[in-house]
């Protein structure tokens, strides 16, 4: 009998991402499924079609897949950047982003990422939260989101937005934790070395 298929985590990429943002829970969910295979999940990335995506300062990634192939999705990740700003008012973006709301069981993001959402209806009535710059813009954009200025990540069940760039990290710990536990989180922040003490 062979190996039910890993359930995949999909880090969404596009052209002018937030660098941190994707590359940030990359860190930790990939090193996660890399080293837990047992867990059942798999990390990967998309971009719309499958081309090499420009990050907001530069650094250009190459994804796994294209929305196209990807395949089905348990978790979706919607990094933020000054990308996020056309995708805001882009009609054709937001259908997508509902559609996969449909799709997939939990959608995640980080940063302006939870702005497209907000813009999209996904966050109506939910308690939510963004970039600490963009949070007047949240609260704008849907006024039945309940922002939390303070937190650096809200889960509201089956949507998890995060704050600004490295928040993203400290979401894609809680992530493992509702996906399999808090000693398997612990295992990974061990791994990767994540042991906040800012210098400064």
């Amino acid at each position: 009998m062979s190996a039910p298929e890993a359930k995949r985590l999909g880090i969404l990429l596009f052209e002018g991402v937030e660098e941190l943002d994707a590359v940030g829970p990359w860190e930790v969910l990939s090193w996660w499924t890399a080293n837990f295979p047992e867990d059942g999940y798999a990390a990967t990335t998309f971009s719309l079609d499958g081309a090499p995506v420009r990050c907001a300062k530069g650094m250009t990634i190459v994804p796994d897949h294209s929305a196209a192939d990807v395949g089905p999705l348990e978790v979706l990740l919607h990094p933020g950047g000054r990308g996020t700003r056309p995708q805001m008012v882009d009609p054709e973006h937001l259908e997508r982003v509902r559609q996969w709301r449909r799709d997939v069981p939990l959608m995640t993001s980080v940063c302006t990422g939870s702005l497209v959402y907000a813009a999209a209806g996904l966050l109506a009535g939910k308690p939510a939260t963004s970039y600490r710059n963009e949070l007047d813009t949240l609260a704008e954009l849907d006024p039945t989101i309940e922002v939390r200025r303070d937190d650096r990540f809200v889960d509201a069940g089956d949507v998890i937005s995060s704050a600004g760039v490295s928040a993203g990290i400290d979401m894609a710990f809680h992530l493992i934790v509702r996906l399999v536990g808090v000693e398997r989180a612990r295992q990974v922040r061990r791994g990767i070395q994540y042991d906040p003490e800012p210098p400064v």
